[in-house]
């Protein structure tokens, strides 16, 4: 392959944007990759196939998230991370539930982005629920813990 199409070719990936392009002409391929060495593929799981019967024809309901009672707080996630309930592998979680905690006590770290996050009480009182596990990713906004 000529290398004036090669360079082409890489001038055609940085304008656009896209990641990666192969061109196969004969026998000859090339692959330009904007992926760092080293980098790794996440592969994209395909839906699972619907079978249509009677008895899968009712549709699923998603679970709602029981309200909070008035004397409830919930602590959600600020961001998207990793759930940590304790500062370091085998030591003691910051808050079981049971626990007295007060405003500004670390309840929980999450992990974003190499950063380690400390969430802290917003809200005095007792944990009566945690919902998240050790290790677990969790979304903004979701629901951490219970605090009444």
């Amino acid at each position: 392959m000529d290398i004036r199409k090669v360079k082409k070719l890489i001038e055609l990936l940085e304008e656009s944007g896209i990641a990666e392009i192969e061109i196969k002409e004969g026998e000859e391929a090339v692959r330009i990759s904007r992926m760092p060495t080293g980098a790794f593929h996440v592969p994209v799981a395909a839906p699972a196939p619907q079978v249509a019967s009677a008895a899968a024809a009712a549709p699923r309901e998603e679970p709602v998230p029981a309200k909070p009672r008035p004397n409830e707080h919930v602590v959600t996630a600020p961001m998207v991370g990793t759930f940590y309930a304790a500062a370091t592998p085998g030591s003691k979680s910051f808050v079981e539930i049971g626990d007295e905690v007060r405003v500004g006590q670390v309840l929980c770290i999450i992990e974003a982005m190499k950063m380690m996050n400390q969430i802290e009480a917003d809200k005095a009182g007792r944990i009566t629920s945690i919902m998240a596990k050790n290790g677990d990713p969790v979304e903004f906004g979701q629901p951490l813990f219970v605090i009444e």
